[in-house]
């Protein structure tokens, strides 16, 4: 049995006098990808700073094994317009040696932007970087808030996919958060609907279809999902263009709206049916 790496039991979280998570139990193992959906406000955030410590649980319990090591990505990455820091520098303030730098940037395919300034980075490059320096720390546990947020579709694809390859080669764990509804439900292994409270979890080959997803998506979203066959033989670059092999979707979109242009760069890796 994969190590568990975080258990959540009965966790809320009460900020100004407001209820923001209600309750919420689940449980992270090593080589897991779980991923968290739900509508604004729902307190995605909130539970996953939680995880992390930042924000204090109001009740409940959180369990983690000691020394494990947790990398985060923010959602975003805010600096002072005025302030000079390249991507070195800003690795470095990370905790980051040259070597672990040059290393980590250029698994997430960004080495040669080692002496760029940072304010100067597309939004996709940003999130790279962001996932450089948390990859640098050989986490057991990866935390991803948002982890697409300001890359266009090719690169949401591509980063994705990142991820998955990311959660082999080091054997982690990873908890993220995703709006990309199309993209999550074939990059994920778990996916977890949060409106404060737990509305439903499951496979994402499931969770379409149960009845609180669409009670807090609407039919019209849950209709859309896109669930097909798609054998990984390839791999993306830094655009999200298929290399090293052809695509391979094989099957129907079931009432998808979604073209396979679309679809195709999503490299579930699994089965669905």
């Amino acid at each position: 049995m994969n190590e568990v790496l975080a258990e959540l039991s009965k966790v809320s979280v009460t900020l100004n006098d407001r209820l923001i998570v209600d309750r919420v139990s689940l449980s992270i193992k090593r080589g897991d990808i779980i991923t968290i959906i739900g509508p604004n406000g729902a307190g995605k955030t909130t539970l996953i700073k939680t995880i992390l410590g930042i924000q204090k649980a109001s009740s409940g319990s959180i369990s983690l094994p000691p020394g494990l090591v947790i990398g985060y990505v923010p959602q975003t990455l805010n600096l002072e317009t005025t302030l000079p820091l390249s991507v070195e520098r800003f690795m470095a303030l990370g905790g980051c040696d040259r070597k672990g730098c040059q290393q980590a940037l250029a698994r997430t395919g960004v080495a040669h932007l080692m002496a760029a300034s940072v304010h100067h980075l597309s939004g996709g490059e940003k999130q790279r970087l962001l996932l450089a320096r948390a990859l640098a720390r050989q986490p057991g546990l990866l935390v991803l808030d948002e982890p697409a947020q300001g890359v266009d579709i090719n690169g949401q694809a591509a980063l994705y996919d990142l991820v998955r390859q990311l959660r082999d080669e080091l054997n982690c764990g990873v908890i993220m958060i995703s709006h990309d509804l199309h993209l999550v439900m074939a990059a994920t292994d778990k996916v977890i609907c949060l409106n404060q409270h737990v509305c439903c979890s499951g496979f994402p080959e499931d969770i379409s279809h149960d009845p609180a997803f669409i009670e807090t998506f609407g039919t019209a979203v849950a209709e859309s999902l896109a669930v097909y066959h798609h054998h990984h033989n390839h791999r993306h670059d830094l655009h999200g263009n298929v290399i090293g092999g052809g695509s391979a979707i094989d099957g129907t979109l079931k009432k998808g709206t979604f073209d396979d242009a679309e679809a195709a760069p999503t490299c579930s890796g699994h089965h669905h049916d």
